[in-house]
């Protein structure tokens, strides 16, 4: 009887390597594709607004698509629709606790997906918390620089359109099942 537990012993262990590697992400981690993708943002909106505050603020609004979508600067210190003008410090706070959510999740992706998505919300988060945190009138307080003007709707920037892409891209991935680090979980219930 001796004899017979000792090779039961070193089936355990590969037994229980085994469900671990079948669950182990396949492919690439993507982190490189979330840097360029959220560098890419940050870049484009930081130009555009450098851009817009020099050429366009205290001017006449351009009219881009008649009255309907207009070029005008607005300093915005709250969030988004000019709510919550009292609370710029909150918004930084969320603002980097999101930029730290996504770096930690970062650690663990392989979807190229995710990593476009996440990319757009960390540059579009990471533009806007550069206003917040440079802009007067001062650290903490600054007030976010808007100026894409559609009419019956909102003043917003292009950090603000990364933001909104990548939360779209976010749903819909999180709707299919996709998991960052490449797996796909499966809906509870349809198996039974």
């Amino acid at each position: 009887m001796a004899e017979s537990t000792e090779p039961a012993e070193p089936a355990e262990p590969a037994e229980a390597t085994a469900p671990a590697a079948a669950e182990a992400p396949k492919g690439r981690r993507r982190v490189g594709v979330l840097m360029v993708i959220a560098l890419l943002a940050f870049l484009i909106d930081l130009g555009s607004k450098l851009l817009v505050v020099a050429r366009l603020e205290n001017h006449a609004a351009i009219k881009v698509i008649g009255d309907v979508v207009t070029f005008q600067v607005i300093r915005n210190s709250g969030a988004a629709f000019g709510m919550g003008q009292a609370l710029t410090v909150v918004f930084t706070m969320i603002a980097s606790a999101v930029i730290v959510v996504i770096w930690r999740i970062a650690r663990r992706l392989y979807s190229l997906p995710w990593a476009i998505a996440l990319g757009l919300l960390l540059g579009g988060a990471l533009g806007n918390l550069t206003d917040r945190l440079f802009r007067s009138p001062g650290v903490f307080r600054g007030h976010v620089v808007d100026f894409i003007s559609v009419q019956h709707f909102a003043v917003f920037n292009l950090a603000d359109s990364a933001i909104v892409c990548g939360g779209i891209l976010v749903v819909l991935l999180s709707f299919r099942g996709s998991n960052p680090d490449g797996t796909v979980h499966q809906q509870g219930g349809k198996s039974e």
